[in-house]
């Protein structure tokens, strides 16, 4: 995936969540997928994106992600939710609820 085809991605879709990890990033891999199930489980209208920030460096600072993990989520082609290292599958949940339930209803 290039930054191109990302904004249509953010431009076209309701909602994507973009995750940033590293290869070698231990909380990386522990977050993943409780983020996954969350996602899933929750908001599933939401597309999951999951890039090696490393390996797609241009795409990770032009999105200002500097860290890892860190997590974006964009609604209506606009950035809602950015969370990053430590961040809290329980306050995603909550942050992302009720907007959610506003758009899909």
């Amino acid at each position: 995936m290039n930054l191109e085809e990302l904004e249509l991605k953010i431009k076209n879709n309701i909602g994507i969540m973009i995750y940033f990890s590293g290869e070698k990033c231990g909380v990386c891999h522990a977050l993943r997928p409780k983020i996954k199930v969350l996602f899933n489980d929750n908001f599933p209208l939401i597309e999951q994106i999951f890039l090696d920030a490393n390996e797609n460096a241009e795409i990770a600072s032009s999105l200002n992600v500097f860290s890892i993990p860190t997590m974006l989520v964009y609604l209506d082609g606009k950035e809602f939710l950015r969370e990053g290292r430590n961040m809290s599958i329980v306050q995603i949940d909550d942050k992302m609820s009720r907007i959610y339930d506003i758009m899909t209803s």
